[in-house]
Formats: C-alpha cells, structure tokens, sequence
C-alpha cells in the first residue's frame, strides 16, 4: 500500500498529483510588483519538486495591498505579463498543479523587506498610507492605519475580483484568499483589530462580512472548475482575539459560500506567546475538517516525511504545506518518498541523482 501521503487528491477539477503543497512563500524581490529572474528561477526548481502543488506567494490586488515594496502585485497588465512568462518557464519543465495566493495587507503594510531590517516605509520614503477596519495600530510603535470607509471596502472587493480575472487568465489552477496573519482580511475578523460599530464590526456574524464578500466575488469572477481556497487564523493565541470555535464557524461559512479547501495557520493580529512546534497548528484544522467536513491544509513547521504521512493518514488534514522546509530542501517530495518507500517519477535529466526508491531503470 502506497504512502497516503502520495496519494491524488481533487480540487474541483484541479488534480493533485499528491498532497505536497510548496506554500505561498513571500520572496520580496519584485519590483512595481512585477516578477522578475528571481521568480522565475525560484518557481522553475520549486516545479521540479515533484509536489502536488505549488502556490504563488501572496500577491497585492492593489499597490497598497502589498505587505512591502518588493512584493509581488497583480492589479495592471505589467504585472499579468511578468507571472505569465515566469509560470510558462516553470510549466515548460514540469506538470506541477499551479495557484496564487490574493492578498492585502491591511494595517501591516508599508514595511521594509526583511533583510534591510525592521520597520516601515513612511509615504514620503517609497511607502504608502496602511488602511483597516479601524484607526488601531498593530503596536505602539507601526503606523495608524486609515478606517475604512463603505467605499474602501467596496474598492477591495472589487479589487480581489479583478485580480481573480487576472489569475484565470494566467491559467491558475487554485486561487487562494489570504485572510490570516493579521493582514486586512484577518484583521476585520479579529477583535483586537476591528473595533467598528456597524455592520462590519462587533459580532462574529459582522466581522465575517467581509472575508465572505471577498470569497463571493472571488468565486464569481472564477469559472466553476477553480478551486478557491482561504487561509484564515485557527487561533490569534492572544485573550479577546480570534479563537479556535470562532475559526470552526468561519469555516462552516466559508463552506456556504462556495469554498474549496480551507489552509489552517495561526497568529499575526498582535504580539502573541505562541507555542512553535512540529504540527503546532494541525489540531485546528484536524477539528474543522471534522466538524465542518470541508478539505483541510495544515502547515506549520511540518518536516518530516513521517510526521506528514501521519497527519494525512490520520484524517487530520487532506493537505501538508511545507514552507521553509522546501526553502531548506527543494527535493523535500524526492526525500519523503525515499523515507516512504513510494515510487516517485522525477525529471529526466535529474534521475542520476534520483536515489534508491525511485532510481531509474535506464543508463548506468
């Protein structure tokens, strides 16, 4: 019997070769939130992984939407162009299932990539003015964003519907919405965040309205066969903020409204104790897909082969995302189906270097 691990999986009529995910990894190297050399070189040996699926990291649906100057925007035909000639790169060398990550960074937008350091670009020095649903920073010491008006949020959705457009274009067979990490969307579902009084604010029902708007006009501008996938927050890991029966009703929501797979993290609305470890987030998605019966992604610090074999065999989730595990190591699928035991078809010029459990029949 083969490892689960390594089984297909179907996602509307996207069909994963396994249930490997590259997760959407911010790489902050586009600039006017174009694709570059880098991209292309990143997503053609992320292709060669032989994952089931690989995921464009998360991209603005408008310039202020981008957590930094240098990452990634689909809101114009530049933009549109630049993927395409990158993902036809990767395409030309392997079959990997491809989607993209739509995202706006609400409040915790304008900063500096990460390697020139912390803080922010002020909108006299490259950066522009953050926006949410309330005038709450995410510390004392970031940056005030705008309150949202009705017209903003209506610009928003709008915003995530073009973007959709543009990513079915580019061929995208999944499309997931950002809305965890304390970005814009997370940040409206989250109390520590959201401190409206109207419509868009207060109870679970309101603080939903806008993500389940966002997946609306998503799910519109897509075709049926596209799968549309959400990451949310299982947990804020702070008192007053986003929890895990909150995240179970969001899910089930979600699911309403035409929502394909729901990809479980955790975090990002405020400075949080948060318990890191190998599968620290797994219990949460284990218990949506139980009690919501929708397709589940964990992610979080998973690493090793046999501990992402357990969790799919286990039922906990129907999808493993590897993040810095695949920047570790590329060839992480390579790797796990060796430790398993699986069979595994890589490219043909890479098969000498194949090892034991997938070594090719032909040469020497």
């Amino acid at each position: 019997m083969t490892a689960r691990l390594f089984t297909p999986f179907h996602l509307r009529d996207t069909e994963l070769d396994n249930r490997i995910v590259i997760a959407p990894m911010c790489q902050y190297s586009a600039e006017d939130g174009l694709a570059g050399d880098w991209h292309e070189l990143h997503w053609g040996q992320l292709a060669l992984s032989r994952a089931g699926l690989l995921m464009i990291e998360a991209t603005g649906v408008s310039p202020e939407g981008r957590i930094s100057a240098g990452c990634l925007g689909l809101w114009n035909d530049a933009q549109e162009a630049a993927i395409a000639a990158g993902v036809a790169k990767a395409r030309a060398v392997s079959d990997i299932a491809i989607g993209i990550q739509l995202a706006h960074a609400g409040r915790k937008a304008s900063v500096l990539k990460p390697w020139e350091g912390k803080g922010h670009l002020a909108p006299g020095d490259g950066g522009w003015q953050v926006v949410g649903p309330s005038a709450v920073p995410f510390a004392e010491d970031w940056p005030v964003p705008h309150e949202m008006s009705e017209a903003d949020i209506a610009q928003v959705v709008d915003d995530f519907a073009a973007a959709t457009r543009r990513a079915v274009r580019l061929g995208m067979q999944a499309i997931e919405i950002h809305a965890a990490h304390g970005y814009l969307l997370s940040s409206y579902l989250s109390p520590l965040a959201n401190r409206r009084t109207d419509h868009w604010g207060g109870s679970l029902e309101n603080r939903m309205r806008l993500p389940l708007a966002v997946l609306d006009a998503v799910r519109a501008a897509a075709p049926e066969t596209v799968p549309v996938a959400v990451r949310l927050n299982g947990t804020d890991w702070i008192e007053g903020g986003i929890h895990p029966d909150e995240a179970v009703a969001l899910a089930r929501a979600l699911r309403e409204h035409g929502c394909d797979l729901v990809d479980v993290s955790s975090g990002g609305n405020g400075f949080a104790q948060i318990p890191v470890g190998p599968g620290y987030q797994v219990p949460v998605a284990s218990r949506i897909r139980r009690e919501v019966g929708i397709a589940t992604m964990a992610v979080g610090l998973i690493r090793a082969p046999q501990h992402a074999e357990a969790i799919v065999a286990g039922g906990e989730a129907d999808l493993v995302a590897l993040g810095r595990g695949i920047l570790n190591d590329p060839r992480w699928p390579w790797h796990a189906a060796e430790e398993l035991g699986v069979p595994l078809e890589v490219a043909p010029q890479y098969r000498f270097g194949a090892t034991t459990a997938y070594r090719p029949t032909w040469g020497r």
